[in-house]
């Protein structure tokens, strides 16, 4: 009887041999992980790499081309890219002008001020930002915002000295928050503003900023001050004895013309320039018209004198200090993440339709010095306009020099063309407004977004429905603060999963996914779909003991082969910390009471070496507990049974 079991203690050697075993990672020093740890979260796209290996000089200028982007590309322009570049810059002004004019007002700040905005940032954001299509200039969505904050406190007609202070002072703090982002490589946060977060607030934002012009499409002369949707209603149909047939009737044809025109350019991109030259025709006929008939005495109301010149130093006009402190820079905060998400996505989306990088981090930086020059030079907060940069990339810019063929013209209209606009009327500006945050409103994506995830789809709604009914800043609130919840939510709530064989194949997979998996008589084969931490570890406990308590009742009712391994796969574990290791060592414990095995598969390197550092006494990273696939697992352990039961025979 012995050289039986001498030569099945052999097969099951050999067996045991061709299972691979999971090999602990190389020993790396604390300061080692340390540093590759802040690498990849500080630093993903390695900017350093391209100074490795060069001489000194050569790195001194490597690195003044990193920071002024301008030097890298600027010794390679030509003639045939200025032609381009001039055609576009024109082309973005033409819009550039009475947007900038149209967004002061919807900012609760003078015309004016609309196109300084436009003169100054976009030449700093030629010489520091890293896009080549990008259109630099105010935008409805950070114009809105900014009013409506600063408006809670001060009132923009009884106080204007104040109310350009604290806008001023406002985007101060947006471009040192912009740019702090950048410098410290902190740009994750603003992933926070997820896709339906944006598409939501956008849409609501859109239809609060439409509303708000009906004081101008009708010519109302006593609005409310407040940005809710029953407000403006209740304003507008209160006031009715205001509404002025003459200032309609201009409103409408205007209106049509424009989303006419806008229209054109969506169904043909080729006939571009007729979307972007509609605002600056809409703006020259209606002055005409204004002018000829005196029509500003007959019900319509116009912008009345601009100054002249070109942006007026304002450094001393910004407050840092005072009972509006905490409402400047609260104002700065939140108009800078969303001026910044928009900028980003503006020049993300241009680059990869002309297959070239945008460097998030640069952007920052640019876009934050824009703003911080900006406010001590009158302007106030700007960022990369969607609708500019797609009038830009429509038109054929080639670089950033677009950006000062542009601001040049808006030079040239403020120093010589101000008193052209001073029959403007009002009701233009706010048909331009209208036309503008139409495209906001994205009804395609908010129909995929209901497909793919209906949770998504909820934070949508709330940004969408607290922005019309609470407020802009509320509502983007509301919305960020359900989907962290919904973050936190599936930390402390990972999903866990019950595997089953692939009949004919070692292959494992979900059994609720895959109808033909089939589970293997005495195993419990679970997977661990999230890192492991002090937040969910309670719960997994939990959860994993549910699974063995649900496999011990079908076992009774079915008469099924007792329960004797429970295999926890860890390949989406991605890390581990000290509360997650006693997880594993209170499991085996608990489940070395019941009489059954644990065992381990493919946990990853840094699971994997705290597992090893925590497990002393090998109570579960044992070589016969720890497997690289499923498969390796479930053939090692029951060929172990076999072995065992034939020993005993035997």
């Amino acid at each position: 009887m012995e050289p039986n079991v001498s030569n099945l203690n052999s097969h099951c050697a050999e067996i045991a041999m061709e299972v691979h075993k999971v090999v602990p990672p190389p020993h790396r020093s604390t300061i080692q992980k340390l540093k590759t740890r802040l690498k990849e979260t500080f630093f993903p796209d390695d900017p350093l790499r391209q100074f490795k290996g060069q001489i000194l000089k050569k790195k001194w200028i490597l690195a003044a081309q990193y920071i002024f982007p301008i030097l890298q590309w600027g010794p390679n322009y030509s003639l045939k890219l200025l032609k381009s570049d001039i055609v576009a810059g024109l082309t973005i002004a033409s819009l550039a002008i009475p947007q900038g004019i149209s967004y002061a007002k919807l900012a609760n700040l003078p015309p004016i001020v609309g196109l300084y905005s436009s003169f100054v940032p976009p030449l700093v954001y030629a010489v520091l930002g890293s896009s080549r299509d990008v259109a630099v200039g105010p935008v409805s969505i950070a114009s809105l915002i900014l009013g409506s904050m600063l408006r809670q406190e001060v009132s923009p007609g009884k106080d204007s000295i104040l109310f350009l202070q604290l806008a001023f002072s406002s985007t101060f703090f947006a471009g040192l928050f912009q740019a702090s982002l950048g410098l410290l490589r902190l740009g994750f946060i603003i992933d926070f503003l997820s896709k339906a977060t944006l598409i939501g607030f956008m849409a609501g934002a859109a239809i609060i900023v439409s509303l708000q012009q009906l004081k101008s499409l009708l010519g109302i002369t006593h609005f409310t001050k407040q940005m809710g949707l029953v407000p403006v209603l209740s304003s507008v149909f209160h006031n009715t004895n205001e509404w002025s047939w003459q200032t309609i009737l201009m409103g409408f044809c205007f209106l049509v013309f424009l989303l006419l025109a806008r229209h054109v350019s969506m169904r043909k991109p080729k006939l571009f320039w007729v979307s972007a030259g509609a605002p600056l025709v809409s703006v020259i006929i209606s002055t005409l018209l204004v002018f000829a008939f005196k029509a500003q005495h007959h019900g319509i109301s116009v912008i009345g004198k601009l100054q002249e010149g070109l942006n007026p130093p304002s450094w001393n006009m910004l407050h840092f200090h005072g009972s509006h402190l905490g409402l400047v820079m609260k104002t700065g905060l939140v108009t800078g993440i969303i001026s910044l998400t928009e900028g980003i996505a503006v020049g993300r989306t241009f680059a990869a339709l002309k297959n070239y990088q945008v460097d998030g981090n640069k952007e920052m930086i640019a876009i934050g010095v824009m703003n911080i020059v900006g406010s001590s030079t009158s302007c106030y907060v700007t960022t990369g306009a969607f609708s500019r940069s797609a009038v830009n990339h429509n038109a054929g810019a080639k670089t950033a020099v677009s950006n000062i063929i542009m601001a040049v013209t808006v030079m040239v209209t403020l120093l010589l063309l101000m008193p052209l606009f001073q029959y403007t009327p009002n009701v233009i500006l706010g048909a331009i407004i209208v036309t503008a945050v139409v495209g906001l409103i994205d009804l395609p994506a908010a129909y995929l977004i209901w497909k793919i995830d209906k949770f998504d789809f909820l934070v949508m709604l709330c940004a969408f429905l607290g922005v019309i009914f609470i407020s802009v800043q509320d509502g983007l609130a509301i919305a960020v603060g359900i989907s962290i919840f919904k973050v936190l939510l599936q930390i402390t709530r990972p999903k866990t999963a019950l595997l089953g064989n692939i009949p004919g194949t070692d292959i494992y997979r979900n059994l609720h996914h895959y109808t033909e998996a089939v589970r293997v008589p005495g195993f419990l084969i679970l997977s661990i779909e999230a890192p492991i931490n002090f937040a969910n570890t309670t719960y997994l406990n939990e959860r994993i003991l549910r699974w063995i308590e649900d496999y011990e009742a079908e076992e009774n009712t079915q008469k099924q082969s007792g329960l004797q391994f429970v295999i926890l796969d860890l390949s989406a574990v991605s890390a581990i910390d000290t509360s997650g290791v006693s997880l594993f060592r209170d499991l085996g414990k608990a489940l070395e009471k019941k009489g059954v095995e644990l065992a381990l598969v493919n946990p990853l390197g840094e699971v994997m070496e705290k597992l090893q550092r925590a497990d002393e006494d090998h109570e579960f990273t044992r070589p016969d507990c720890l497997f690289l696939t499923v498969g390796d697992a479930v053939a090692s352990l029951m060929s172990t049974v076999k072995g065992q039961s034939s020993s005993s025979h035997v």
